[in-house]
Parts: structure tokens; C-alpha cells; sequence
């Protein structure tokens, strides 16, 4: 029996991003997000399309998941170098239990905007069967690009992946050039 849920177990990390199930309601790589209410968890209600105008990194994690917790200093990291000047940054928590997802980011001493997913529209919408989940939206909501699992966000390699999937020079001064005009 054991052997059995070893090989199931395996099955399921071996799928590709292509094979996994998309989630209810699934908005896929090239569609629009649709309006979705965000609940602060560090940052104030909004609506989703009040981030629309510059590219958003949307990352879905939970405070119990540990290569999300893995994950978050760098995307920490990423926000201070770039974000608001290149991109939005914000993470949505799928957290059950809102106080174990705020003492997280209390703890860990993230800075960039937090919300809590109540009724797992935001989840469904992005396809987070899996987390973490990262996705990269341009500035009008289209979805560019998801990435599964945790990574080094503010690594050269993933630094130019986010550059060119958003058609622009990063530069850590604030200096914003766009690639082939």
C-alpha cells in the first residue's frame, strides 16, 4: 500500500504545468482576469482592476506550504529592487485561517501588498491547483506566463525571465526602457 502511494505520489510531481488540471472557472495563459474583490491582509480592499495601468506579479502561497514560505524572501527582495517602478507585486494568501497567513508575513517581514482569498475566486481564476503559483499579468490584465513551484525571484536568471516577459530593461535604479520598440 505504501509502495503504491509512493508511485501515485510521484505520478502527480512529475506532471508537467501543461498536465495539470486547470481549476473552476480558469482563466489560461493569454485570457484576461476577470474583476475579482481583494481582502487586505496588509494592504486595504480593492478591487483587481484598480492594479491595472502597469504589469502585476500576482504570487498565491499559504502560511502551512513550505516551498512557498521558501520562496517569499526573495520575492521580498524582487518588490524592494523593482516593484512599483517596473511592476505591482502583491501575494494572495489561501489561507483558511487569516491570522496564521498575517502573523507569517509579520514574521517574515514582507512588505509588499497581501490579500486573503474568503471564497477562492482568486484561486480558481488563476489556477492555483498547486502552490506556489506565480503568474505575470501585463498592464491590462492579460495573463503572460504561470509559474509552479518555488523560485529564486531575485536571481539574474528569473530577473531577466520577468524583464522579458514583460517587455522591459530591469534595472534596479528605476531606470525603465522598453525592448524592440
Amino acid at each position: 500500500m505504501r509502495k503504491m502511494l509512493l508511485v501515485v505520489i510521484s505520478f502527480y510531481l512529475s506532471l508537467s504545468p501543461a498536465m495539470v488540471t486547470a481549476t473552476p472557472g480558469e482563466v489560461p495563459v493569454g485570457g484576461m482576469l476577470r474583476e475579482a474583490p481583494l481582502y487586505g491582509l496588509t494592504g486595504d480592499f480593492r478591487m483587481l482592476s484598480s492594479l491595472r495601468g502597469m504589469p502585476l506579479i500576482i504570487n498565491v502561497w499559504a502560511s502551512w506550504c513550505g516551498p512557498c514560505r521558501a520562496e517569499m524572501s526573495s520575492l521580498q527582495q524582487l518588490a524592494n529592487l523593482y516593484g512599483g517602478k517596473h511592476f505591482n507585486l502583491i501575494g494572495i494568501s489561501t489561507d483558511d485561517d487569516a491570522n496564521a497567513a498575517y502573523a507569517f508575513i509579520m514574521k517574515s517581514g514582507i512588505t509588499f501588498d497581501n490579500y486573503l482569498d474568503k471564497q477562492l475566486m482568486m484561486e480558481n481564476m488563476l489556477g492555483a491547483s498547486s502552490i506556489p503559483l506565480t503568474l505575470l499579468i501585463d498592464a491590462n490584465g492579460k495573463v503572460l506566463d504561470k509559474v509552479r513551484g518555488s523560485r529564486p525571484w531575485d536571481s539574474p536568471e528569473y530577473i531577466e525571465m520577468i524583464g522579458k516577459t514583460f517587455g522591459v530593461t530591469l534595472q534596479p535604479s528605476g531606470n525603465q526602457s522598453a525592448k524592440n520598440p
